[in-house]
């Protein structure tokens, strides 16, 4: 069995979600046989030696640096040897081709995406570009970038109103967890959620807002499709507290689909991870319109929610996969 460098925490506004998931993966490698290292890194960018907690990590913990191009993770006693690097990490900084980026420089094996597929994923405008060059079909969508909108923000609304109709999905292009998301339903609406979501770059995603089902499938390196799996969620959006704080919804895999419909989704889904380069894992998420434009893309994620409740496991456990043999999985398939 390998060790393996749990990298959780990270500089991005899903710091949280990231420890939260890495305190299940964790146990999950140990229970596969794996050692495991764990290093945290805060939202200021040091990196500790610290064990992952449902609230964080505790920054006092000692301090470890990787460098860079040896490859050599340093910590307080010298050289601590591994094998392969698990990077748990979500958002910018993390899941955007950057830390894949050091890994690749230092000559690491690591889980997940490379540099290519992590950072057109991440972005949101440029994944839908990609898509639409396929030929999939994808919800309408305009781009607002800061300047504009401080320059003549009342010109951007009319922009962005005159495209699409409201209500619409307002979202910074590079954050997942429905961090800065809003739902507009009027102009003032559309106005403050663009203003809101500039807060995390500057540049901003508006989407036409889809009535339809939300299906995700799960996607290992081959590509190999998981049996699919469906968000449903009493309030009037999937928002963050949604995903992380209503118990009144959830996630039910396998979906409610017709035979034609997973096998569909599940190509679907195998087309993208090949068409963005994904390499070890990735989720795949669609909105279904039925009686309208059937499948739609939505959005693809590198390094998705990883608590065993989350979206990602459950459809792998739905096709045949334990929680602890999808972990020890992606640690083979690490490079």
């Amino acid at each position: 069995m390998s060790t393996v460098v749990l990298l959780f925490g990270g500089k991005s506004a899903e710091h949280l979600i990231s420890c939260i998931s890495s305190v299940a993966v964790k146990a999950a490698l140990e229970a596969g046989g794996h050692d495991v290292i764990c290093v945290g890194i805060a939202q200021s960018g040091s990196w500790h030696l610290a064990e992952p907690s449902a609230t964080g990590f505790d920054e006092a913990s000692p301090t470890v640096e990787l460098r860079l191009p040896e490859g050599e993770l340093i910590g307080p006693q010298g050289l601590i040897d591994f094998d392969v690097v698990f990077p748990v990490l979500h958002g910018p900084f993390g899941e955007d081709g950057t830390i894949q980026g050091a890994l690749e420089i230092a000559g690491i094996p690591y889980v997940g995406c490379g540099v290519l597929a992590s950072a057109l994923a991440m972005e949101k405008d440029i994944a839908k570009r990609l898509v639409s060059a396929a030929g999939h079909p994808t919800a309408e969508w305009v781009i607002v970038r800061a300047d504009d909108f401080s320059t003549d923000p009342a010109r951007t609304v009319d922009r962005v109103t005159t495209a699409l109709a409201l209500p619409v999905f307002i979202k910074p292009v590079e954050l997942g967890s429905s961090i800065g998301v809003t739902k507009a339903h009027a102009e003032g609406e559309v106005k403050d959620g663009i203003a809101d979501a500039l807060r995390f770059g500057d540049k901003v995603i508006v989407e036409e807002a889809i009535t339809g089902r939300e299906i995700e499938v799960a996607v290992l390196e081959g590509p190999r499709a998981s049996l699919p799996g469906e968000i449903v969620t009493a309030t009037e959006w999937y928002d963050y507290d949604a995903k992380y704080t209503d118990e009144t919804s959830r996630f039910v895999a396998p979906a409610d689909l017709t035979d034609a419909e997973i096998a569909h989704v599940r190509d679907f889904a195998e087309r993208v991870f090949s068409e963005f380069e994904c390499r070890g894992l990735a989720r795949v998420d669609f909105f279904l319109e039925e009686g309208g434009r059937g499948f739609l893309f939505n959005e693809v994620n590198t390094m998705p929610g990883f608590t065993p409740i989350s979206g990602f496991p459950k459809m792998w456990e739905a096709t045949g996969m334990s929680y602890e043999a999808l972990c020890s999985e992606l640690v083979r398939l690490a490079r």
